[in-house]
Order: structure tokens, then C-alpha cells, then sequence
């Protein structure tokens, strides 16, 4: 869809619902993430590439003080709340991250807002649906009331109602990727001091293609294991005596964290993972500014899912099949992207073998007695911006 008919349906269903014209449309999309999971919370490096899928939020000013909310994706789940009365986990749900938005700079939207939201960023894919909620109502707040946020600041507000309003602790990486990343290119971003770098990827050029394939196993950041994986990390740090894994750029310093207990063993496969993932990250780069074959990346990608599989251990068995079905049909690399129990696959794969490819995936899922996925091909796309 393009910006312009994704604008004019988000207009027409604000107008239905609310009765009245938005003052304006805004969009964030979705972010594959090319290699760099589970690095954002520990410091590291990330190399994400933003969807051409996107949340739209219309909205518009209120003099109530409430803050009106309304989504095309959750039909009869509108809420309605005073702006002075929210508070984390009030509202929760999906209303949870737009209303985290609106508490975080609730000084300024005192006033009340109507807002909708429309998108197709799949849900529970591990493609950052929430993130592109919260960064396109954190736009539309932002260019609505005037207020003086840079995009670094839109990430923080957009990562405290994650983290702080809704309790889903996740990094910052989704949230940078939504605001930060430009039409083809792979956003390099440094989470611990915040320097980024626009790295060209036009994998059209080698005849190649990113392929996204929707397992249609969802998961929930703010339960389970995800946050098990966060203090395992943090631990793991605590007993290297440093602020974050991302400080330890020696594999084999992670040895002191076994220390003969299963929960020593646990910490060193969390760490390992970060440490050599922080690498990959790197190599990726490195690879990709010297304009070598991107070919070269795919065992990278897939070394990748190996770690995530077996030291993070955050794959589930038909996001594993499914990697090994892409490589089996001829996929340069393949790995989970996410936060993980669930969610989607990226393989690099060349151009001519997307539709081969994809039957390789379908036909495995068919075995494994699971529902067809949702596979697409993804084009690095634009940031968070206004479209109407």
C-alpha cells in the first residue's frame, strides 16, 4: 500500500470512528533485524532494516482532557481514559503502548487526543509491532503539540512506554530501527553510545533477496522468558565485574562464569551468545562496506541462529525447521529474528529462488503438520514519518 492510500484509510476510519477529520496521519514500520539479537540490552551492536510495513496513527486534539483510543487491528476494543488517570498497565492490551506514549509526555498532552491506529506490521512475528505503534503516536505527539523531541528523544519515549508503562523489557534496538533507519540502507547502531551509521544495502543489485518468512508462532515481550534471558545477562555481567557484556571482547574470558553449577553453565551461554553476536555484527559490516559478494554474510546469519538456538536458547523447534528447510533449498544463511520463543525467519537467498524457496518452507510446514506461513520479501525501507 502506498503512503498515500495508507494515509487516506487511516483518515477515513479516524473520521468513521470519531466523527470528525484527523489533523494529520504519521506511520513507523516494523524492523527485520539483519544480524545483532539480544545485543541492544547488553550494550552492543545492531544491523536492522526497517519494513516496508507500517502502523499509521491518525490523530487529532481533544479539549476533554481524555485520551481516545482506537485500533482498525482490535475492532470493539476502544478505550477511553483521562489522561490524568493513566498509569503503567492502565490501559493494557494493545491501547498499553500508545497510552504509554501519552503518559510519558502527558505534561504536554494534557489536553486529551483522539487517536487510530491501522497497520500491517504482523503481530508476534518478532518484527517489532509494538515498537512501530509506539514510535508513529510518538511522532504524531510530537509534530502535533510541537514539541521539541529529536529523534533520539522519540526513541526514549517510545522505549519507556515499552519498558516502563506496558513492562516489556526490551532493548533499544526496535525502537532505533523504527525511528532511525532510511530506504535502502542497514541502520549500524552502536546501543551503548548511540552512533549510527546509514550502511548501503541494495541486495537487488547482487541478485539477491532478504526473505521474510512468518512462522505463525507468536510471542509475548513482557512474559516469560525473554526477561529470563535480560537478568541472565545481567548477571553474567555482574560477575565479569563489568556494566555490560558488550565490555568482554574475548571469547575466552567468559570462561570464569563457569563455575561448576548449572547456573554458571547458564550464564556462560548467555554471555558467549552476546560476545560472539556483537562480532557478527561486525563482520557483517565490514563485509558489506568493502562491497564484497553479500553472499559472503549468509553462514554469518546462520552462525547466528545457531548461537540463538543453542546458547540463548530462545528458537522453538518449527523456527528451527524452518531454517533448515531454507537452507536446504538453497538459502545463503538463514536465522530466527527477534526476541525469539517464536516469531520469523530471514534468509538471504538469491533473487531467482524466492518462489523455490518459499515452497521449501511451505512444503516443511505441511510435515510438520503446522499452518502455511506468511513469507515476503523485504526491501530496506524508510523511517518513521508523516504522511498526511
Amino acid at each position: 500500500m502506498s503512503d498515500a492510500d495508507a494515509a487516506r484509510t487511516a483518515a477515513e476510519a479516524f473520521a468513521e470512528r470519531f466523527g470528525r477529520q484527523p489533523e494529520g496521519v504519521w506511520a513507523a514500520p516494523g524492523r527485520v533485524n539483519v544480524i545483532g539479537e539480544h545485543t541492544d540490552y547488553n550494550g552492543g551492536f545492531v544491523l536492522p532494516v526497517a519494513l516496508p510495513h507500517t502502523t499509521r496513527a491518525a490523530v487529532a486534539r481533544r479539549a476533554d482532557g481524555v485520551l481516545a483510543l482506537a485500533s482498525v487491528q482490535h475492532p470493539g476494543e476502544d478505550v477511553e481514559v483521562p489522561v490524568a488517570d493513566l498509569a503503567p498497565g492502565r490501559p493494557g492490551g494493545w491501547a498499553g503502548y500508545p497510552a504509554g506514549v501519552v503518559h510519558a509526555l502527558a505534561d504536554h498532552a494534557a489536553g486529551g487526543l483522539s487517536v487510530l491506529v491501522d497497520g500491517d506490521v504482523p503481530s508476534g512475528a518478532g518484527l517489532s509491532s509494538s515498537a512501530a505503534l509506539s514510535c508513529s503516536v510518538a511522532l504524531a505527539v510530537r509534530d502535533l503539540l510541537g514539541l521539541d523531541l529529536d529523534a533520539d528523544a522519540l526513541v526514549d519515549v517510545a522505549r519507556r512506554a515499552e519498558n516502563d508503562f506496558v513492562g516489556a523489557p526490551t532493548g533499544v534496538l526496535d525502537q532505533s530501527a523504527s525511528v532511525l533507519c532510511t530506504a535502502g540502507h542497514a541502520l549500524f547502531f552502536d546501543t551503548r553510545d548511540g552512533t549510527r551509521e546509514q550502511v548501503p544495502l541494495d541486495l537487488a543489485a547482487a541478485g539477491l533477496a532478504l526473505l521474510v518468512v512468518d512462522t505463525g508462532t507468536t510471542h509475548d515481550h513482557a512474559e516469560g522468558g525473554y526477561r529470563d534471558r535480560r537478568r541472565e545477562c545481567e548477571e553474567a555481567a555482574a560477575r565479569l565485574g563489568v556494566p555490560l557484556l558488550r565490555e568482554v571482547d574475548d571469547v575466552t574470558a567468559l570462561d570464569a562464569l563457569d563455575d561448576g553449577t548449572p547456573e554458571g553453565a547458564v550464564r556462560l551461554r548467555r554471555a558467549r551468545h552476546v560476545v560472539t553476536e556483537d562480532a557478527r555484527v561486525l563482520e557483517v559490516v565490514a563485509a558489506l562496506r568493502e562491497d564484497a559478494d553479500p553472499r559472503a554474510v549468509g553462514p554469518v546469519l546462520t552462525a547466528g541462529h545457531v548461537s540463538l538456538r543453542d546458547d540463548f536458547e530462545v528458537s522453538v523447534p518449527l523456527v528451527d525447521a524452518c531454517v533448515d528447510a531454507a537452507l536446504a533449498a538453497g538459502a545463503h544463511g538463514a536465522r530466527m529474528v527477534g526476541g525469539g520463543f517464536g516469531g520469523s525467519v530471514v534468509a538471504l537467498v538469491d533473487a531467482a529462488a524466492v518462489d523455490a524457496v518459499g515452497a521449501a518452507v511451505t512444503e516443511r510446514f505441511a510435515r510438520e503438520a503446522a499452518p502455511a506461513p506468511r513469507t515476503f520479501v523485504v526491501v530496506p525501507s524508510a523511517g518513521a514519518r508523516r504522511l498526511a
